[in-house]
């Protein structure tokens, strides 16, 4: 478990707040996964970072600003959107965007909060109206603006950039978050790259011969 170091009084910060919000942040990650998210209390988080609940209500609003705040931090394991990708061919570019090559113990680390989130949510409605607003609707618009370079560049064809980035991700992401309906598996390790790959060129080739 990530340990996070509290202030003494009387003696400098051991930890930047940006630092020790991140590791924070990653502690609460790990326990709404092991614990769920309603037996998981700001007073276990505070606990586990050994760090008093002032200190936690200092740098984040509560249990859902904490959850906020991981979810944030989630969707840089979905989607790599670097500019420096721009001057790769457009397949190879977006098979970095997708993290091909993101390894099994981390897919399955974002794959567990997403599974979360719909578990828990019937009873927590906040998961989902923070799922979408901080994940899924952010996600979208940060891939439209990174496809609208690409759009302007005559590289894609689309007059609507977030509607493309909307059907792209739902192409490749669609069996990881629907993987609980029967005979749905999100796949792993090179079954999860040929997944990736046949997604994108759908996208970028379309289904009808060249």
């Amino acid at each position: 478990m990530t340990q996070c170091t509290e202030r003494k009084r009387g003696r400098p910060k051991t930890a930047p707040d940006d630092q020790q919000r991140a590791c924070i942040v990653e502690t609460a990650r790990q326990l709404f996964v092991s614990n769920g998210y309603g037996r998981t209390t700001t007073e276990d988080i505070a606990t586990a970072c050994h760090i008093s609940k002032q200190t936690l209500y200092r740098l984040f609003e509560g249990k859902c600003g904490l959850f906020t705040a991981v979810v944030e931090a989630h969707r840089q394991a979905m989607l790599d959107l670097q500019e420096s990708y721009h001057t790769l061919p457009l397949p190879e570019a977006l098979e970095k965007v997708f993290r091909i090559d993101i390894d099994d113990e981390a897919d399955r680390e974002r794959m567990a909060l997403i599974q979360l989130a719909r578990l828990e949510a019937p009873q927590f409605p906040e998961l989902a109206a923070i799922t979408h607003q901080y994940g899924r609707d952010k996600l979208q618009a940060e891939l439209a603006e990174w496809l609208r370079y690409h759009c302007e560049r005559g590289d894609i064809v689309s007059s609507d950039p977030a509607s493309a980035a909307s059907m792209l991700m739902d192409m490749v992401f669609g069996p990881m978050v629907s993987r609980t309906v029967a005979g749905i598996k999100w796949p792993c390790g090179d079954e999860r790259k040929a997944h990736i790959r046949r997604c994108i060129n759908l996208f970028l080739y379309g289904a009808c011969p060249r």
